[in-house]
């Protein structure tokens, strides 16, 4: 079960821009993230490349708000808003919930629940 002082450093990583780093030290070995009901994908090596290509495809991505609101056992859900910016200058905004499941002060699986028609739209 992580406290959630542990939660909150895995949070203040992501939100300091510090996304691959944060999958290097909070995710197990074997660890597995899923978007909405998509296939899993695992391993943390693969989920590192994957965070390298999505950083690589975009000018920048901003964390422009994360909160913890749940730490029950094992479980965790986190809210995060993203502010990502395309190499053309279109701003798009993307709010999700993850649930991850921790195992020994790592995240072990993670499943984002958001609207992929958010990004399809250019933020105001």
């Amino acid at each position: 079960m992580p406290s959630r002082d542990l939660v909150n450093e895995f949070v203040t990583a992501v939100r300091e821009g510090r996304f691959v780093q944060a999958i290097e030290d909070y995710y197990a070995p074997d660890a597995t993230m899923r978007e909405n009901l998509g296939a899993p994908r695992g391993g943390r090596e693969t989920l590192v490349e994957h965070e390298k290509a999505v950083l690589g495809g975009h000018k920048s991505i901003v964390t422009r708000e994360a909160e913890p609101l749940l730490v029950d056992g094992d479980r965790v859900v986190i809210r995060w808003l993203f502010e990502m910016t395309a190499p053309d200058g279109t701003v798009r905004r993307m709010d999700e919930l993850a649930l991850q499941t921790w195992r020994d002060g790592k995240i072990v699986a993670e499943q984002f629940y958001y609207d992929p028609g958010q990004l399809a739209v250019a933020a105001a």
